[in-house]
């Protein structure tokens, strides 16, 4: 029987997956290897015990919101290259955009991959030539006391700031709550990282927007049919 397209993919991305945890691991071994020094497992113990607690649970809730806007393909690709917040998903999302390509449909999963695909391709073309261009100028250019310092600090929030308000101003309803969650947890904790603050603020954007529309906040009024009801009852007839 032929296999389609979305478990071919979930092969070679956990191939593709598996084989960049590998050679990740490996630089390390090596480098402990050539030297024969070896850390001690209390020290490893201590120093995962600090950074487990916070970046597994990133680690989850990202796969779990990120995944279904980024689509299969472009899921694996995007964990193994990384700069999935600042990057990836932007690209993405902006693609899918233009392309007007239905969320969850094989035209939504292509158009998703070559977008993901091509920044990773890009980024790292302009990296490179980025760091033989500029190294001579690059510690001037970045250090504290230079004009430019500033501006590096806010490349994050220019770009969601850029991709975000077109999104706010064709659905607002749906942004006010999650744009006073961020706030709100800003004010609480300034020093929230990215990547736990935009998870957190998804997971709560889906749930205000579905109590919004199966009370008909979205729809003019007039209150739909609960589609996680209509799930159950397909999935119960189904079997």
């Amino acid at each position: 029987m032929k296999r389609s397209y979305i478990d071919r993919t979930h092969t070679w991305g956990r191939i593709f997956s598996v084989t960049a945890i590998c050679v990740l691991i490996s630089l390390p071994i090596a480098i402990c290897l050539h030297y024969d020094a070896w850390p001690e497992a209390r020290q490893v113990l201590i120093g995962l015990r600090g950074v487990v607690p916070i970046f597994w649970t990133t680690a989850v809730l990202e796969i779990i919101v990120y995944a279904p806007m980024l689509g299969t393909g472009a899921t694996y690709l995007a964990f193994v290259t990384g700069n999935i917040t600042n990057l990836k998903l932007p690209c993405a999302l902006n693609a899918k955009e233009n392309a007007h390509v239905k969320n969850g449909t094989e035209e939504d999963e292509v158009i998703s991959t070559i977008a993901v695909a091509s920044s990773a391709i890009v980024t790292t073309v302009i990296l490179a030539v980025g760091v033989v261009a500029m190294s001579p100028l690059l510690s001037k250019i970045t250090a504290e006391g230079s004009p430019f310092a500033p501006a590096f600090k806010q490349v994050i929030p220019a770009l969601f700031g850029a991709l975000g308000a077109g999104y706010f101003a064709k659905h607002w309803r749906i942004s006010i709550i999650p744009i006073l969650t961020a706030i709100i947890l800003v004010v609480i904790d300034g020093n929230m990282k990215t990547g736990t603050l935009i998870p957190v603020c998804i997971v709560i954007s889906i749930l205000a927007a579905y109590i919004m529309y199966i009370n008909g906040l979205l729809t003019g009024g007039v209150k739909p049919e609960n589609p996680l009801k209509s799930f159950k009852k397909d999935k119960t007839e189904s079997k």
